[in-house]
């Protein structure tokens, strides 16, 4: 028995050498589609689905990702500090799509972009966008900003619809005319081709 357990760690060891050692795996992605088809000519759908809706989170934290690159940089003497996990979290709450946020922070101000795609909240917004009664009902008012609509509250606060597919909120301790440069600051020709 002793003996056993001698050559089980020696197996373990001479695999983590050869893992440490070997080239860098296939990407994670390529593997999972790799590894459901196998199962799913095996005839094992339950590891095949599995492994597929695996690809599909992979994706979308890909495509979320990207998603942030539409956001814009710090202006001078402002940080920038990237939120996407949180976001992805929020989607999930809300059914879905794909998000990607920053918080930018000078001198004690804050303000925070937020930018969701695809989600089933977009029939919400919508209405809001094309019922100005409606925005003005949340105590918000309806107004252009670089060329955008937006809903912008009392707070300076921004809310907007884009190419009818992403909402983008822009928040924060800053005032209203910095939430204003930063939202304009968004690569909106970048969503257009998203």
């Amino acid at each position: 028995m002793k003996l056993h357990v001698i050559r089980s760690s020696s197996a373990v060891a001479a695999a983590l050498v050869l893992a440490l050692t070997a080239p860098a795996a296939a990407d994670e992605i390529e593997d999972s589609i790799n590894t459901a088809l196998e199962a799913y000519q095996a005839g094992d759908i339950a590891t095949a689905k599995g492994e597929l809706d695996y690809v599909s989170q992979l994706l979308a934290q890909k495509q979320a990702a990207s998603l942030g690159d539409i956001l814009p940089a710090p202006f001078d003497g402002w940080t920038q500090e990237m939120t996407g996990n949180e976001n992805m979290a929020g989607m999930a709450m809300f059914g879905g799509g794909l998000g990607a946020g920053a918080e930018y922070r000078k001198d004690g101000d804050s303000v925070e972009i937020q930018v969701m795609a695809d989600s089933p909240l977009m029939a919400t917004m919508m209405a809001l966008f094309n019922n100005p009664a409606m925005a003005g009902a949340t105590g918000g008012q309806l107004k252009r900003v670089g060329g955008q609509k937006v809903i912008q509250t009392q707070d300076g606060e921004l809310q907007a619809v884009v190419h009818n597919r992403f909402m983008i909120s822009v928040t924060g301790s800053a005032a209203a005319d910095q939430k204003e440069a930063y939202f304009q600051a968004i690569d909106f020709d970048a969503l257009q081709s998203f």
